[in-house]
């Protein structure tokens, strides 16, 4: 494990089976923990997590792509705790300096007509709203999302969620429609340079420079999606620049702008959700649908917008926000003094940081890195991402990818925290690994995981050889 100059501080509050107790008593059972001892965590620095008896973990899950420039970072930590001096709360019925100088500074990095912001506290809050503000502006209703997307668990943007297990026996999604993904590995067409990674899935294509059959193909399903689920007028269109919870799963290279263009014909707004990929986690860009070579109409952000703190955003056109300002919209805590003053912080340690760079570096190095253990291992399916947004897609082999059991995915899991790297799991049969690190990791923390990662597929290997 690489070294670190962070000492954390003495665990001094409730045992290790107090806290188990008081969890399942008084906190919901819906909150469930990972693995089967669940970690007490009880500080952290950086890349790195402290569990209760000091052990010490390389954090590749960051909250769930959430914690951006390193946990407890000493700039944020430090613009926290002069707010915390200075004023709390106002709500927006008064001005207060941090909101004006953070919507500046945010918008400044968004290209035009993006330029009006409309702060809130979560990812799902703000797709709720950016749905709201879709069907506001356009007078029209019925909003398309991909399969194998998250949107949020708020009733409203659960419509938008297509992933089995978040959904209740409710009704929702009312004038939500899904189309077909167009997942270039675990889709019916696939190449060998359909998608903007330096990883490319191991099937084969005989496509010539700049024509991707794949791309066609799932192209006519999203036409078929538009003549036969929804009406002539839509409210639009949301997707996410690599689908998040669903593993890193990524696009044929153009398609989004093309998905753009056939959805304005019908009169919607595209909308990109840049909960995970935003603020500089895909390397090449600052945000994520850069990378497609589109210009959304509405962006909504979260989770490393406030590196752990509880906020988002949706950003959008003048016009578009307009809309809403036709009768009262108000949220009691969007943009607090607290809040805008972490979210101006992040942006700094961004810039000051270069972690926007690093994300491309160590991105890249790592993926490159872990496209050997799919070379050396049948059941690793694929390797794919783009930054520090990199899903592993395990399978019980190449030729029908069948997803490989959840038993065993969860063996290779346990391991891999047993010698301290922490991952993530997503997928629509919970097949993927997640790698979505604090943008500060170094290329020795990814040398250390990509080695951890490696020994863990190596015992299972042994361990299927001895049954």
């Amino acid at each position: 494990m690489p070294p670190c100059n962070f000492v954390p501080e003495k665990y001094q509050s409730y045992s290790y089976e107090r806290m188990l107790k008081i969890r399942e008593q008084n906190v919901s059972p819906a909150l469930r923990t990972f693995y089967k001892k669940p970690l007490l965590l009880h500080q952290g620095y950086m890349q790195w997590l402290f569990d209760y008896e000091g052990r010490r973990y390389l954090d590749l899950f960051a909250g769930i792509v959430t914690v951006s420039v390193g946990h407890c970072h000493p700039k944020v930590t430090m613009a926290i705790q002069k707010q915390l001096a200075r004023l709390w709360h106002t709500t927006n019925i008064y001005m207060h300096p941090s909101i004006q100088e953070y919507a500046e500074k945010l918008t400044l990095l968004l290209p035009d007509p993006l330029k009006v912001v409309y702060l809130t506290n979560s990812g799902s809050e703000a797709n709720d709203l950016a749905m709201f503000m879709a069907r506001l502006y356009t007078r029209n209703f019925d909003i398309i999302s991909f399969r194998g997307a998250y949107h949020g668990g708020s009733p409203y943007a659960l419509g938008l969620t297509s992933i089995g297990p978040y959904k209740h026996g409710v009704a929702n999604g009312f004038g939500c429609s899904t189309t077909m993904l167009p997942d270039v590995f675990r889709g019916p067409w696939g190449g060998s340079n359909c998608r903007d990674s330096p990883v490319q899935t191991v099937r084969k294509c005989s496509c010539s420079e700049g024509v991707c059959h794949a791309n066609d193909q799932y192209i006519e399903q999203f036409k078929d999606t538009l003549n036969t689920c929804v009406p002539k007028t839509i409210a639009g269109f949301i997707s996410e620049p690599i689908q998040g919870v669903n593993g890193a799963v990524q696009y044929p290279k153009g398609f989004l702008k093309e998905a753009y263009g056939l959805v304005r014909e019908r009169g919607g707004v595209c909308i990109s959700d840049e909960v995970q990929t935003g603020f500089g986690r895909t390397g090449s860009h600052f945000w994520g649908f850069q990378t497609h070579g589109v210009v959304p109409d509405i962006v909504t952000l979260a989770k490393g917008i406030g590196n752990g703190f509880p906020m988002a955003a949706v950003v959008t056109t003048k016009e578009i926000a307009n809309s809403l300002a036709q009768n009262l919209h108000f949220n009691t805590f969007g943009g607090n003094p607290l809040a805008c003053v972490v979210g101006a912080a992040v942006l700094d340690a961004i810039e000051e940081d270069h972690l926007q760079k690093n994300s491309e570096d160590v991105g890249t190095y790592m993926l490159l890195e872990l496209a050997k253990l799919r070379d050396k291992f049948e059941i690793v399916g694929d390797v794919r991402g783009k930054g520090l947004m990199i899903g592993i897609e395990m399978v019980t082999d190449k030729d029908t990818r069948h997803p490989l059991p959840t038993e065993e995915i969860s063996e290779i899991w346990e391991d891999c925290k047993d010698m301290g790297v922490l991952i993530g799991r997503g997928g629509l049969y919970n097949q993927t690994f997640r790698i979505k690190p604090p943008m500060c990791i170094t290329k020795k923390d990814a040398d250390f995981a990509v080695e951890v990662i490696h020994t863990a597929l190596e015992r299972h290997m042994e361990r299927v050889a001895a049954k």
